[in-house]
């Protein structure tokens, strides 16, 4: 099963998939912005500055995951924000139709929850640096926040605002044991 942590940028997808493999050491941590670091050094930036903008990080990422999938059997937990809907059949869309069980959890938090946390958050220990990456994650609350409704069918959908990490990633765990016992008879 691929687990893809989604929701806006600022919303817990790091810190949730930290908590899902601290209960469950078996599962593969893969983070796609990994990809976008490496794409970014290769090749020139796409006009928006979004790394997902580029065809060749969403090809990489779904790339990868294949190779991770065919030498390993473990879940695979991916926190990254997707919100384009023909991203979202792209990445998640083509695991689905390549035959993976993709369980797919999109984070929604309140506005002003989300800025409090993105203002307070650290993310380089270079203080330009830090403040453009923050200034940049601002700009996308509104685009992110929206794109709860542009979710495609069979997302599950929790409020980090509302509960801690560790109460979401014991829900998560509980619909992956859910998932692979089936349907109730």
């Amino acid at each position: 099963m691929i687990v893809w942590l989604n929701g806006p940028f600022g919303a817990g997808k790091t810190t949730l998939a930290e908590r899902l493999r601290e209960r469950n050491p078996d599962l593969l941590l893969f983070d796609p912005e990994e990809i976008g670091f490496l794409v970014r050094k290769l090749i020139p930036a796409a006009e928006s500055g979004d790394y997902q903008d580029l065809p060749v990080w969403r090809g990489l990422t779904a790339t990868a995951l294949a190779e991770i999938r065919k030498h390993y059997s473990q879940d695979i937990i991916v926190p990254m924000t997707l919100v384009r809907p023909d991203y979202l059949d792209e990445l998640i869309g083509g695991l689905i139709r390549r035959g993976e069980d993709v369980l797919h959890v999109f984070l929604t938090i309140d506005e002003r929850v989300l800025r409090d946390r993105i203002e307070r958050q650290t993310m380089s220990p270079d203080r330009r640096r830090n403040e453009q990456i923050r200034d940049w994650r601002l700009a996308q609350v509104d685009r992110c926040l929206s794109a709860r409704d542009l979710m495609p069918d069979g997302t599950r959908f929790l409020d980090t605002g509302l509960h801690t990490a560790d109460v979401l990633a014991d829900t998560i765990l509980e619909w992956l044991g859910a998932l692979r016992r089936g349907p109730s008879r």
